[in-house]
């Protein structure tokens, strides 16, 4: 069978990460960035760590600073818009998952105007062109959306989510500072983490897995479980771990897809803008109970990776329990919410919410098959 990995061109690691960009940028001759992100991180001085840099070495740039949470359509045409008025030849992403995925859609319909609708990006769309370069600087540890050649935008008329997987949407460079994350407000932390931790369960359970992937999905629930604690109460060596731990995780589940739990948790984002984060916590447990039976022996490695204690002579119900109670745990000590209600799911939506799920192309790859009656009955468990 054949597997492809696809990754970034050039990745920066550590502390200071940041610095390398004047570098990147000046050999690779672009001349002006457009920096896409959001007013918070405007606001609370974290951009100026970037603007500063630039300034200093005199990069031309200018600033698309309206992304929101869940970015929409309409987001991503007016990131064009300022994208073609700034007179940019590349872009740089600091921000989450949402001015990330915000700057790949631009990108993408810069070099492919054909797809300036947005809708036609959905699902593998036929892009003949790589997006504009784009230089990604995370500030949250979760999304890995530095890392992925997927990207996600909200269909506010109609009250959805859609995934894109595009392979020319990866962007060129990543700089992993965990210095651009240390501000992250412990909720934050909390919810991006747990996006992660999902990311690599997930990705390791999912049908296209691999022994690759597989590799990268242990080792980052490993990192993700023994770290997100210390991250989320403000321990320096916590968030610089966590900021790897969901890297390795972007790296594998880009190539081989995800499940059943960012299905159901896209649309709560698009019906209610649930942060994503949230919804994939929230649900989390819930789906790996649902999916145990169909896993094989993958529910004992996981354990073994959380730091469940004495996994080998547990039956395989017992260690697939274990599992599912250490990420129940983890989430409940980083301060998770327990039910969709808490978050604004009403339950006269369920039928809506559950057709939108099972439509969604992450739901393909659970390693159970789901009928829209079984994930109605999931939200109504998890309400």
């Amino acid at each position: 069978m054949l597997h492809r990995m696809i990754l970034n061109e050039t990745f920066w690691f550590g502390r200071d990460a940041v610095s390398q960009l004047v570098n990147e940028v000046t050999q690779r001759n672009y001349k002006k960035a457009l920096l896409v992100t959001d007013k918070v991180l405007v606001q609370a001085g974290v951009i100026e760590k970037v603007t500063a840099l630039m300034d200093k070495h005199q990069l031309p740039w200018q600033i698309f600073d309206e992304v929101m949470p869940n970015p929409t359509i309409s987001l991503v045409q007016r990131g064009v818009k300022a994208f073609k008025a700034a007179g940019a030849d590349y872009l740089i992403a600091i921000g989450g998952g949402s001015p990330q995925d915000t700057a790949k859609a631009v990108g993408i319909i810069i070099n492919n105007p054909e797809f300036e609708d947005v809708r036609s990006l959905e699902g593998v769309a036929a892009t003949r062109h790589p997006c504009v370069p784009v230089i990604a600087i995370p500030t949250t540890a979760g999304t890995a959306a530095e890392v992925t050649i997927n990207y996600v935008i909200t269909d506010e008329e109609k009250r959805r989510k859609f995934v894109c997987v595009d392979p020319h949407a990866i962007p060129k460079v990543s700089l992993i500072d965990a210095d651009m994350m240390q501000s992250m407000p412990p909720a934050l932390k909390a919810a991006t983490g747990i996006d992660a931790l999902t990311h690599a369960i997930e990705g390791f359970t999912t049908k296209g897995a691999w022994e690759l992937t597989d590799a990268l999905h242990l080792k980052a629930i490993q990192i993700i479980s023994r770290s997100l604690r210390a991250s989320v109460a403000g321990d320096a060596k916590g968030v610089e771990d966590m900021a790897l731990g969901q890297y390795i995780a972007g790296m594998g589940f880009s190539n081989v897809g995800l499940g059943l739990v960012h299905g159901m948790a896209h649309p709560l984002g698009a019906f209610y803008n649930v942060p994503h984060g949230v919804a994939n916590a929230i649900i989390l447990p819930h789906v790996m109970s649902w999916n145990a039976p169909y896993t094989g022996e993958k529910y004992r490695d996981i354990a073994r990776a959380m730091g469940v204690a004495k996994v080998c002579p547990m039956t395989l119900d017992e260690v697939r329990n274990a599992a599912v109670e250490a990420v129940r745990k983890l989430g409940a000590d980083v301060g998770i919410p327990l039910r969709l209600r808490d978050v604004g799911m009403k339950e006269e939506d369920i039928p809506a919410l559950a057709q939108a799920a099972f439509d969604d192309v992450c739901t393909g790859g659970n390693p159970r098959e789901t009928s829209l009656e079984e994930i109605a009955t999931l939200y109504r468990q998890i309400y």
